[in-house]
Protein backbone atom coordinates (compact mmCIF):
# COMPACT_ATOMS: atom_id res chain seq x y z
CA UNK A 1 0.00 0.00 0.00
CA UNK A 2 2.46 2.34 0.67
CA UNK A 3 5.03 1.90 -2.25
CA UNK A 4 1.32 2.37 -4.32
CA UNK A 5 1.31 6.07 -2.26
CA UNK A 6 4.91 6.82 -3.47
CA UNK A 7 4.02 5.89 -6.99
CA UNK A 8 0.71 8.34 -6.62
CA UNK A 9 2.63 10.89 -5.39
CA UNK A 10 5.35 11.18 -8.47
CA UNK A 11 2.41 10.45 -10.46
CA UNK A 12 0.57 13.61 -9.02
CA UNK A 13 4.47 15.77 -8.77
CA UNK A 14 4.99 15.21 -12.49
CA UNK A 15 1.68 16.80 -13.25
CA UNK A 16 1.84 19.83 -11.51
CA UNK A 17 5.31 20.70 -12.33
CA UNK A 18 4.28 23.43 -14.77
CA UNK A 19 2.76 25.63 -11.25
CA UNK A 20 5.63 26.13 -8.50
CA UNK A 21 3.09 26.86 -5.99
CA UNK A 22 1.26 23.55 -6.38
CA UNK A 23 4.01 21.48 -6.86
CA UNK A 24 5.20 22.82 -3.57
CA UNK A 25 2.26 22.12 -1.77
CA UNK A 26 2.41 18.32 -3.21
CA UNK A 27 5.96 18.19 -1.75
CA UNK A 28 4.58 19.35 1.52
CA UNK A 29 1.85 16.52 1.78
CA UNK A 30 4.42 13.79 0.36
CA UNK A 31 6.60 14.58 3.37
CA UNK A 32 3.55 14.05 5.61
CA UNK A 33 2.28 11.04 4.22
CA UNK A 34 5.35 8.93 3.29
CA UNK A 35 7.60 6.96 4.90
CA UNK A 36 11.42 8.22 5.53
CA UNK A 37 12.86 5.28 2.90
CA UNK A 38 10.21 6.59 0.61
CA UNK A 39 11.31 10.17 0.85
CA UNK A 40 14.40 9.38 0.06
CA UNK A 41 13.12 7.79 -3.38
CA UNK A 42 10.92 11.09 -4.01
CA UNK A 43 13.89 13.38 -3.17
CA UNK A 44 15.81 11.56 -6.40
CA UNK A 45 12.40 12.04 -8.44
CA UNK A 46 12.67 15.77 -7.13
CA UNK A 47 15.99 16.34 -8.37
CA UNK A 48 15.34 14.75 -11.81
CA UNK A 49 12.55 17.05 -12.01
CA UNK A 50 14.10 19.67 -10.96
CA UNK A 51 16.84 19.68 -13.60
CA UNK A 52 13.69 20.26 -16.00
CA UNK A 53 11.97 22.80 -14.53
CA UNK A 54 14.73 24.93 -12.97
CA UNK A 55 11.90 26.90 -11.39
CA UNK A 56 10.67 23.92 -8.89
CA UNK A 57 14.03 24.40 -6.99
CA UNK A 58 12.32 26.53 -4.28
CA UNK A 59 10.67 23.43 -3.09
CA UNK A 60 13.73 21.53 -1.93
CA UNK A 61 13.40 22.93 1.07
CA UNK A 62 10.03 20.69 2.34
CA UNK A 63 12.90 17.79 1.71
CA UNK A 64 15.27 18.98 4.27
CA UNK A 65 13.08 18.87 7.00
Amino acid sequence: MARAMLEYTKTVLGKVSFDTTLFCKEVQKAVQRLLPYELEELKIFILSLVQQNPELDKCLIYLKA
